[in-house]
């Protein structure tokens, strides 16, 4: 099983990076859970969401003990760092860190400017698709095609295409060394 949590503020697309996450498990036919949770503020409070994975039935949605940390500011390594595994991958919107930000050194850490990359891309909203390229490519947990194409397919079953998105998954992707 694998245990994620998506978390930042209101408005980067955190609920929505989950929801991906989940989605493409489902495509997959595996089992899958997303737990939302956010404050009454909305856009500038914090948001998260849990998401498991597995090939096996899931007693619970709750993370506990997490394989990946998505990131999209200090706020959320500050709260969900320490229930990482040692091993874990944290990905880390650089764009918002504190330049002399520490971080466990039993946990893999991946830095990815998204917040710069879909800017500069002219896709501000892209932010969390350039950290699904970059997660993409750090964690291998779904295979790099599989996982745009269902980017895509996630989108358009909501009436929103937009091909800009292709770009910033391609470009977090490429972040990752």
């Amino acid at each position: 099983m694998t245990e994620i949590i998506c978390a930042g503020f209101g408005g980067q697309g955190v609920l929505i990076t989950g929801m991906i996450l989940a989605y493409c498990g489902m495509q997959e036919g595996k089992y899958f859970t997303w737990y939302p949770s956010y404050g009454s503020e909305m856009r500038g409070g914090t948001a998260n969401c849990n998401v498991k994975i597995s090939e096996e039935e899931i007693a619970s949605p709750y993370a506990k003990h997490l394989d990946i940390l998505v990131s999209m500011n200090d706020v959320a390594i500050n709260k969900f760092e320490p229930t990482m595994k040692p091993g874990a991958v944290l990905m880390a919107n650089s764009s918002l860190l504190a330049e002399d930000r520490v971080f466990r050194d039993d946990i893999r850490v991946v830095k990815v400017p998204a917040t710069e990359i879909a800017a500069r891309l002219d896709n501000p909203k892209g932010t969390n698709i350039v950290m699904l390229g970059a997660l993409c490519k750090a964690t291998g947990l779904f295979e790099e095609e599989f996982m745009k194409r269902s980017i895509d397919e996630y989108f358009a079953k909501k009436g929103k295409v937009n091909p800009k998105n292709a770009l910033c998954f391609d470009e977090g992707f490429k972040a990752v060394s």
